[in-house]
């Protein structure tokens, strides 16, 4: 410690944080952003803190207080009205007046006299004072306490809001002042913490399986989807497909004539990452689409796969950004023992690294200038981390409100490593959480302390990969409970369509892989059965719209029912005037009860005071009274309730309100 300085304040675990300070926390443009810390100090002292934030473009700090919340955990708040970058820091020293006021309060209840206490304070005060602008206050005060002025008159001005505001903007005394160190929140748009996404492949928009569909064929399907309410239409890539070793239907080896091959192996004679398969359209086709989608209020996403094709040009033009083989022969993709002869990666080296890096971003940057502002980026975990975090920093230096989506289906270290270094939404295990236990835990994980400031999480309910097995028994109702999971558990999921709302159930035996992939082939909707689940998206999306409590992941809370098959939970606004209670039956086939048990306290609802629920999904009300309600659910009507509470209910005393 240097001579001249005194700092008795501790300051730790200041949230949010994210390895020491090393990523920047997420955070959402005019969303509240609550920075909290352990601060105290040793002995009886009060201690006083300060927050102070600004973007990274500003160059004056902005400032406010701290408040107590409890065993010396300090919190405080700002708004970030800006995309990009904000930087905070908070200091914390001891309030020396306010200490003496703690004391006096202390003293006063005790019958103490307090004339020597008002000498004591005035002598805080006078010497506070000489550092203000406004002494001549000060000194009025001080005069006050030591003279002959009436002890309630004098506690009142020890007391007053006049002097706590002047004391507030005194200048400190750095020596005494403890600094935390500098952290930064990442603030995104609205939709990096609220999407509502659904995944189309534009070339199955056909009246002909045989035929290839076209972006202004996808625009007659886009009045369906903004009235089935999703905001985001993600395609898979719209690139020129290769046709060497290209796939077959259900993946076969040996394609026909007329196989379209997976989208995923990217480029061949007519282009490659920066073109559209000639068959989709033209690029004046698609900014159209682009544009009239917008009008929709739905905004296109589109597919980054960093990988190619045999036939793609960057192989002649840059042979060693592959691997290949002693026999002369590239290396295909491939992830034991599966094998994807029709795709090949890229093979990053320290040689390669700058060419291939800016390549590549020359990609992304290219989209961007159309207007795509959302990627869904294929494959994250089999490309180096540096190569993410350099092109997410650069394109968002470029355009701040991209958005960059995580499809890594890998281990939770890579995963949650690829959230920290810039991705606003990733993929998760949701998939595979099915019992009770699994999804309780599984969102304690994810909106618990530790991950909550980086990953935000993206819930989707089948993709075209993944026919889960509890949605191959293809019983309505597990299709809608795991909607019902998706749509409010967290505030951003997706859905793979139209396979989801039809309904397709039929998997390759043993796998969870549909038949018939759409990835292979292409498929003509409009001859299957529509309309089976439609309504039901539209209601649950509305009603994630029209309430504010389902637009965040992480205010939840999980409420008791004694039955392993019934899962229960809270959700609210930020300002608690939005209360939704969720209960979904885990159990497609059979009826199950129990006896909820709720949380009035966190309502403001006392047990003897009669309330309302609203159920948004049947448009049925209900008055209740007291903790513990009965559920019952019935899977093959609706499997699931939204409970809206309706605190206020009209009574006799509301004379106003009757006359």
């Amino acid at each position: 410690m240097k001579a001249k300085e005194f700092k008795r304040v501790i300051i730790e675990n200041v949230t949010p944080e994210v390895n020491h300070g090393d990523f920047p926390a997420k955070g959402v443009i005019d969303e509240e952003c609550f920075v909290e810390a352990d601060i105290f100090t040793d002995g009886h002292l009060r201690v006083a803190s300060r927050l102070y934030y600004k973007h990274e473009e500003e160059g004056k700090w902005q400032q406010t207080s701290l408040k107590p919340l409890s065993n010396d955990r300090w919190q405080g708040s700002f708004f970030p009205r800006k995309l990009g970058n904000y930087q905070f820091f908070i200091e914390g020293w001891v309030d020396e007046f306010g200490s003496w006021q703690k004391d006096f309060k202390k003293k006063r209840e005790a019958g103490l006299d307090l004339e020597e206490e008002f000498r004591i304070g005035a002598n805080i005060l006078l010497r506070l004072g000489k550092k203000s602008s406004k002494k001549d206050f000060f000194q009025k005060i001080v005069k006050a306490l030591e003279g002959k002025t009436r002890e309630a008159e004098k506690i009142a001005l020890v007391f007053s809001e006049d002097l706590q505001r002047n004391l507030d903007l005194l200048p400190l005394d750095k020596s005494l002042v403890t600094k935390s160190g500098v952290l930064r929140v990442e603030t995104a748009r609205k939709k990096a913490l609220f999407s509502t996404w659904y995944e189309l492949f534009p070339r199955s928009c056909t009246n002909d399986s045989k035929k290839h569909g076209t972006f202004l064929n996808v625009l007659k399907e886009i009045p369906r989807l903004a009235k089935m309410g999703f905001d985001v239409l993600y395609f898979p890539p719209i690139h020129p497909i290769g046709k060497t070793k290209r796939k077959g239907k259900n993946n076969s080896l040996t394609a026909e004539a007329h196989d379209p091959g997976s989208p995923w192996a990217i480029g061949g004679k007519d282009g490659a990452h920066k073109a559209i398969h000639k068959d989709l359209g033209t690029l004046e086709d698609f900014k159209k689409l682009i544009k009239e989608a917008k009008k929709h209020g739905i905004e296109i996403a589109l597919d980054l796969a960093f990988q190619c094709s045999p036939d793609h040009p960057y192989i002649k033009e840059h042979p060693g950004w592959f691997e290949w083989r002693p026999d002369g022969t590239i290396q295909y993709a491939e992830n034991p023992p599966k094998k994807y002869e029709d795709i090949v990666p890229f093979h990053f080296t320290l040689e390669n690294k700058e060419e291939l890096f800016q390549e590549l971003l020359s990609i992304v940057l290219f989209w961007v200038s159309q207007g795509i502002k959302i990627f869904r980026v294929d494959n994250p975990h089999t490309k180096p981390f540096a190569l993410w975090e350099w092109l997410i920093r650069e394109v968002k230096a470029e355009s701040n409100d991209v958005l960059f989506l995580s499809e890594a289906f890998t281990r939770p270290k890579v995963r949650e490593r690829l959230a920290k270094i810039g991705f606003d939404q990733s993929y998760t295990y949701f998939t595979w959480r099915t019992t009770k236990f699994e999804l309780t835990e599984y969102l304690k994980q994810l909106t618990g302390p530790l991950m909550r400031h980086y990953f935000r999480p993206n819930f989707w309910v089948n993709t075209p990969d993944i026919l889960p097995e509890h949605l191959q028994v293809g019983i309505k109702a597990s299709f809608q409970s795991r909607l019902l999971l998706a749509a409010t558990l967290s505030s951003n999921y997706g859905m793979y369509g139209p396979a989801f709302e039809l309904m397709l159930s039929d998997a390759i035996e043993g796998k969870e892989e549909y038949r018939d992939s759409e990835k292979y082939e292409i498929k003509n909707w409009s001859a299957v059965e529509r309309n089976r689940l439609d309504d039901f998206i539209s209601l649950v999306n509305q009603i994630r719209k029209d309430n504010r409590a389902l637009q965040d992941t992480y205010n939840l809370e999980f409420f008791f029912i004694p039955n392993d098959f019934l899962l229960a939970f809270g959700k609210y606004d930020r300002n608690h005037k939005n209360y939704l209670i969720v209960v979904i039956n885990l159990d497609n086939e059979n009826v199950q009860s129990g006896m909820l048990e709720i949380p009035l306290d966190r309502l403001g609802i006392s047990e003897d005071r009669p309330f309302m629920v609203h159920d948004l999904l049947t448009n049925h009300r209900y008055i209740w009274q007291g903790r513990r309600q009965y559920i019952e659910l019935r899977p093959y009507e609706v499997p699931g309730h939204i409970f809206k509470v309706l605190p206020a209910m009209h009574r006799e005393e509301n004379f106003d309100y009757y006359t």
